[in-house]
């Protein structure tokens, strides 16, 4: 089995040694060719001049320079379009996925499935964090009706062919797990340990996880406009409730109903809503606005260790 080792790089110019020798060490029990993709995302240290230093110390090693920090995934499909084997891993540069997992990935691969997940026996990231990323993948998993997606991770193998249902994505709005959807239903979990971070500190933070989530909840699903749909019906029913409330009151007593408060709740109440509907359509036209640009995902400034004609 071939395999193309994907895995994105930002600040991480002192974890990368470590981890490449890691990966050394399994992958020469690997039965087959293997390459190591690094995807330097704009990092701010000197992450690419170690991944230079790696690849000429290894003519296994390829490394792609991105030109800004474009986010995970972005540079994680820079890396899969530009594997050359037939079975993609992809893992995280902080060493919380162990090298030494990926044989159960591929032995689990290897049962008929097209993508296997890594899940951890216990996540490492903190309890706010976990909680919440455990929501958020519910919540996108729900909205996009995929099941899959609330115990997919970033460590994960798949093969190559799967990037056929998405070759032509252009859009800066990128989601791996959503993509490798687009190609197969055989999905397969199995458990793997997940260790604490060996240096540094995590680059996600909550704006950014919130963030992550409302892209992909308006790039990938129209639930948000089913939201703006069923509110403008609720507070329709809403209105009429009250129009009969107001003409029922005046029938019967002869007075309307007094006080200017009452008509400023009701019209800043219908006024928030109509703004909160405009703001989901707004999303949505943004987004076909950003594709029809042709957007890249990412744009590469550098590589070393791929052919000349790459």
């Amino acid at each position: 089995m071939n395999l193309s080792i994907v895995i994105p790089a930002y600040n991480s110019a002192t974890i990368l040694p470590v981890l490449f020798e890691r990966l050394e060490r399994v992958l020469v029990r690997v039965n087959g060719e293997y390459e190591i993709i690094f995807v330097n995302d704009g990092s701010q240290d000197n992450s690419w001049e170690v991944i230079r230093q790696l690849a000429g110390k290894s003519p296994r090693v390829r490394g792609i320079r991105l030109m800004r920090n474009y986010g995970q995934h972005n540079a994680l499909l820079a890396g899969i379009c530009a594997a050359q084997y037939e079975v993609i891993v992809t893992m995280d540069d902080d060493l919380q996925h162990p090298p030494e997992e990926i044989p159960a990935l591929l032995a689990e691969l290897e049962k008929g499935y097209d993508v296997v997940y890594g899940i951890p026996e216990t996540e490492k990231h903190g309890l706010w964090r976990d909680v919440f990323s455990r929501f958020m993948k519910w919540l996108i998993g729900a909205a996009l009706d995929i099941p899959h997606i609330p115990r997919s991770g970033a460590f994960r193998a798949f093969r190559a062919q799967l990037r056929q249902a998405f070759l032509d994505y252009r859009s800066q709005f990128v989601s791996i797990d959503v993509l490798l959807s687009w190609g197969t239903e055989k999905f397969g979990f199995v458990t793997v340990r997940h260790e604490p971070r060996y240096a540094g500190k995590s680059n996600y933070n909550f704006r950014k996880l919130v963030r992550h989530t409302f892209n992909m909840l308006t790039g990938f699903s129209t639930l948000p406009l089913r939201l703006a749909s069923l509110l403008g019906f609720v507070f329709t029913i809403f209105g009429l409730l009250v129009l009969i409330y107001v003409v029922g009151r005046y029938l019967l007593e002869g007075s309307p109903v007094q006080g200017f408060p009452f008509l400023a709740s009701v019209i800043a109440l219908f006024s928030g809503v109509q703004l909160f509907a405009m703001g989901i359509f707004g999303e949505y036209l943004a987004r076909m606005y950003f594709r029809l640009m042709g957007r890249p995902s990412s744009v590469i400034r550098d590589r070393v260790g791929f052919n000349s004609d790459w």
